[in-house]
């Protein structure tokens, strides 16, 4: 009943569907997450943070899997303590359990959030990235 033979990204009518599809979802998420505040967040960074998220089409940079805005976390890439900033080229919308990943020092921990995201030789190479950056050790 909700096969639709229109709804294709092998015709140029198909791909419109498509995208209008995504583009009320992704508004919808959007909306959400400008109601949001974090208030040790400059304006800079929040309004970024949409930006990014917008043009990321809702997938983690990482993963590549989407996220409502519920599991959306921004991330400097490079950290302000390393001299980074809220600038839009220096944030990253990612999974918040990767987030927590780039960040985390408990062996334990870091193993726990592995099994939960799937561990991947490819998806940990892009966090052990991530954590050079950061200033830490990387992960196997």
């Amino acid at each position: 009943m909700n096969f639709s033979q229109s709804l294709t990204p092998y015709t140029k009518g198909g791909r419109e569907r498509i995208h209008k599809g995504l583009q009320a979802n992704i508004q919808r998420e959007i909306s959400l997450l400008m109601n949001s505040t974090i208030l040790t967040r400059s304006v800079e960074y929040m309004d970024n943070r949409i930006s990014r998220y917008s043009m990321k089409m809702r997938k983690c940079e990482i993963t590549d899997i989407f996220l409502c805005a519920s599991d959306v976390h921004c991330h400097h890439y490079i950290p302000i303590h390393h001299g980074g900033n809220d600038e839009f080229n220096n944030l990253r919308i990612l999974h918040k359990d990767i987030h927590k990943l780039i960040h985390q020092t408990d062996t334990q921990t870091i193993a726990t959030l592995i099994n939960k995201i799937g561990y991947t030789e490819s998806i940990v190479q892009k966090i052990n990235k991530y954590r050079e950056k950061c200033g830490m050790e990387p992960i196997s």
